[in-house]
């Protein structure tokens, strides 16, 4: 089988040690996944597997064998997709390291939201999921921005869960 990034079919690395975070920086040059704490704990690193979001650091390349992944060079590579050009408009970054990461993340947690996946602090598990402040928090609490750009990056999301209600 192969690792599908971006559109593009690869075999996977001979050494079953090898990262998807190192496969896609290291071995195929994709630089904007991030390499933050290495440990699953910030969300730099954040990449989309079939969709969902994965922490890249802490899956190893063999296990995608067969699957999709899409990092943040695939979501812009017909030009910037909303999520990026809201980040832009509402200020969603200051340093930009994590920024990467928030827009694969926040990708997939507008599916979850939109496949009607509750959250930790959804009160009502059986009405639709609605998007809050407080949600989009939650469900993007696993990715960290050290720069306090924490009310841009919300403000982005909501932006584009408005555009795509409309």
């Amino acid at each position: 089988m192969a690792i599908r990034i971006n559109g593009t079919d690869i075999e996977p690395p001979e050494d079953a040690r090898v990262s998807l975070l190192d496969l896609v920086r290291e071995r195929r040059h994709l630089t904007g996944t991030k390499v933050g704490c290495n440990q699953g704990a910030c969300g730099a690193c954040t990449v989309l597997i079939d969709g969902e979001r994965a922490l890249s650091c802490l899956t190893l390349a063999v296990q995608v064998d067969g699957r999709s992944v899409t990092t943040i060079e695939g979501l812009g590579s017909d030009g910037l997709n909303p999520l990026q050009a809201a980040f832009l408009e509402h200020d969603g970054f200051q340093c930009g390291y994590c920024t990467p990461g928030q827009i694969c993340a926040a990708t997939a947690m507008l599916a979850e939201l939109e496949a009607g996946l509750p959250s930790y602090i959804t009160h009502d598990l059986a009405a639709p999921a609605t998007l809050s402040r407080e949600e989009v928090r939650e469900r993007m609490s696993g990715n960290l921005c050290r720069c306090g750009a924490h009310n841009g990056i919300v403000d982005a999301i909501m932006a584009v869960a408005a555009e795509r209600a409309a």
